[in-house]
């Protein structure tokens, strides 16, 4: 399979990871399945356990990113842009939309680009507890026997997975949020997941003093999944199928039911949510990842501000779906067989990828379309060559879904991707 390298564009200044690599990616690992640390496997959503700790990863990138927390930049400007078998577009980027693009103004190509980096790997400090002002939490369920969209009885679902289900739902709403504003929001699937972190992230950076390295007040959301993993799961329906349902079911049930939830309502009895895409982000491990990038890609009415890590961008929607007899591929039909990405109007996203170089399927045949490598790293390329706001990071010695990736560079991703969006 051969591997690539993409344009690098400068990074933002205060990024950690704060370079792109200036020569083709690392050759694949001798790993097929990589499980890393304690979100090894799949159905994993990342943790901690098997952190190599240390002073920080080191990022081979552009000279003069700044570091921060530890992290060793080296590297010298310039790059090859399209190399042999890369499927970047002769001609440079297309720029065709299906709307306006970029609405609330382009923020510039600052910390887009691809990035690799290495162990040693540390958590960011803005992603721990820095003793700055917390906001408040919520936990409330949701009894999927009320729900027009996953009731539990999709007939695509293997008969042992045919019931009812209640779905945990997680929330955190800032400390400078203030009630009756419509809030922007990221939504997270399979939660709590990374939802610890985002909070930290949170407190530490909607005050920060540096403008460069802020976010703006959102509100987290982190939706449970319906349980199970692969073909046939419930877990697999909601993220693994080609559609917009999954979206639609976020907008129409998940976020009307944390506003009506009593313990929110008590605490905040005016908040809302943003109507507007520009300030509506998704974020995602595995699966969820490729949850996280359908919901844009089917619905970017809705959400416009995508985080992806290890993403599912491969064939692994059930072939009994309705969705396969125009996408037989699944999500590997994103970037070949199909290649809807370059054979789109450009829609207005922002996307941040992830891969790692013993991510699964490392090593297995392009034919078998189930090489995590291979398809984000043809995702990442044919979002470069169609003009889109992307980040690609690839990760060496780590495996799918590996905690420590998600602890070295989430801060940072969480900037890049709210980038342009009004911070207070």
């Amino acid at each position: 399979m051969p591997v690539f390298s993409r344009a690098c564009i400068p990074m933002l200044g205060a990024l950690l990871v704060g370079g792109c690599s200036t020569s083709s990616q690392p050759k694949l690992g001798a790993a097929g399945h990589g499980g890393g640390g304690a979100g090894g496997g799949q159905s994993g959503s990342g943790g901690q356990a098997g952190s190599s700790g240390g002073a920080g990863a080191t990022a081979t990138g552009t000279a003069g990113s700044s570091g921060a927390a530890g992290a060793t930049a080296a590297g010298s400007g310039g790059s090859s842009d399209g190399a042999a078998g890369s499927p970047v577009e002769a001609g440079g980027p297309d720029t065709s939309t299906e709307g306006s693009a970029f609405p609330i103004g382009d923020p510039g190509t600052m910390g887009d680009g691809d990035l690799t980096i290495s162990p040693p790997y540390a958590t960011q400090v803005d992603l721990t507890d820095r003793g700055n002002p917390k906001g408040k939490s919520f936990h409330f369920t949701m009894d999927s026997s009320k729900s027009a969209l996953f009731k539990g009885d999709d007939t695509t679902l293997l008969a042992a997975n045919q019931h009812t289900f209640m779905r945990g739902i997680d929330m955190y709403v800032p400390a400078l949020y203030k009630d009756g504003t419509p809030a922007p929001v990221l939504v997270i699937q399979d939660g709590p997941g990374e939802l610890g972190l985002v909070k930290n992230a949170l407190d530490n950076l909607t005050i920060s003093k540096d403008a460069t390295r802020k976010l703006p007040v959102f509100v987290v959301v982190a939706v449970a999944n319906g349980g199970g993993d692969g073909k046939g799961s419930e877990r697999g329906l909601e993220y693994d199928t080609m559609s917009e349902r999954y979206a639609r079911f976020v907008q129409t049930e998940v976020l009307p039911a944390v506003v009506a939830d009593a313990k929110v309502k008590a605490a905040f009895p005016n908040l809302s949510f943003t109507d507007d895409p520009e300030g509506k982000a998704t974020l995602g491990c595995s699966s969820g990842g490729a949850a996280a990038f359908s919901m844009g890609w089917f619905r970017p009415d809705l959400f416009h501000r995508l985080i992806t890590y290890s993403g599912t961008l491969v064939a692994q929607q059930n072939s009994t779906a309705p969705e396969a007899a125009m996408f037989p591929d699944g999500a590997w039909d994103y970037h070949s067989a199909l290649s809807l990405i370059a054979n789109s109007p450009r829609k207005d996203l922002r996307v941040f990828l992830n891969c790692n170089e013993m991510d699964n399927g490392a090593t297995s045949p392009e034919t078998g379309h189930h090489n995590w490598v291979i398809a984000n790293q043809r995702t990442a390329a044919a979002l470069k060559a169609k003009g889109y706001h992307d980040r690609f990071v690839f990760a060496m010695q780590a495996g799918h879904c590996q905690g420590d990736v998600q602890n070295t560079t989430l801060a940072d991703t969480l900037v890049w991707a709210w980038r342009g969006y009004p911070a207070p």
